[in-house]
Order: structure tokens, then sequence, then C-alpha cells
């Protein structure tokens, strides 16, 4: 595969892996499985049981298994035929991902901020009116 067609991949091969990552230690859908998850980390006797459950309450080391299953799935390697290929594409693949989930809670946190903008107008509109 040549480079150009590898880039191309890098870049899209992190959009499905930012959303998986993103929805698992965000989402609503993943609420309560993630809030076990947060117990477990911070409760846990053990240091290996609270790190294996606090990689799903966090996008970014999610992230890198996210990208690991996505590597093998896909049969990926970034730069290298052989395994370090392999290695380059994973830390790729999160950095990119990562940058993908920045922009995306950058873009989440400013509807956020412009909803109760307008939930705090309306609000002082209706008190006028009445």
């Amino acid at each position: 595969m040549n480079l150009y067609i590898q880039i191309i991949w890098l870049f899209v091969l992190a959009i499905p892996i930012a959303c998986v990552a993103w929805t698992v230690t965000h989402e609503e859908i993943f609420r309560e499985p993630r809030n076990f998850c947060i117990n477990k980390s911070q409760n846990s006797k053990t240091l290996f049981t609270r790190k294996i459950f606090y990689l799903f309450t966090c996008e970014y080391c999610f992230s890198h298994y996210v990208s690991l299953f996505f590597i093998i799935f896909s049969d990926y390697k970034l730069l290298l035929d052989d395994w370090r290929g392999y290695i380059i594409a994973l830390f790729s693949l999160v950095w990119i991902a990562n940058v993908y989930m920045s922009i995306f809670a950058f873009i989440r946190q400013d509807i956020k901020k412009e909803k109760y903008e307008i939930e705090e107008i309306q609000s002082h509109t209706n008190k006028a009116v009445k």
C-alpha cells in the first residue's frame, strides 16, 4: 500500500475508533456500565483491578484498545510492512482519534453553551411578557 493510501486510511480509520471510544466513555447508552466501572476503578482492593476498570472510563486509554481491535480487524500498517508498521499505526490512530474526540468535545461544549444562553434569553423574555 503506498503512503498516500496509508495516510487516507489513517484519517478514515480513526473516525470509527473515536466514535466507539467516545460512545463507551461518554454517552448515555453506556451510563450504567460506565458508572459500575468508575466505582470499581475507585474502590477495588487491587491496583490491577482498579486499572482494568479505569480503561473503560477514559477515552484516551480506551482508544488504545479500540485502535488495536481495528488494526487487527483491518490489518492496517503504517509506513513499514512488518510488525513495526502495526506499532506505528497503533499510536498514530490513537493520536488522530483523540484529536477527533477533542474537536467533538469542543463542539459539544459550544453547542451546550449556546443552548443555555438561548434558554436564559427565553426565560427572561417570558418573565418580561408576564
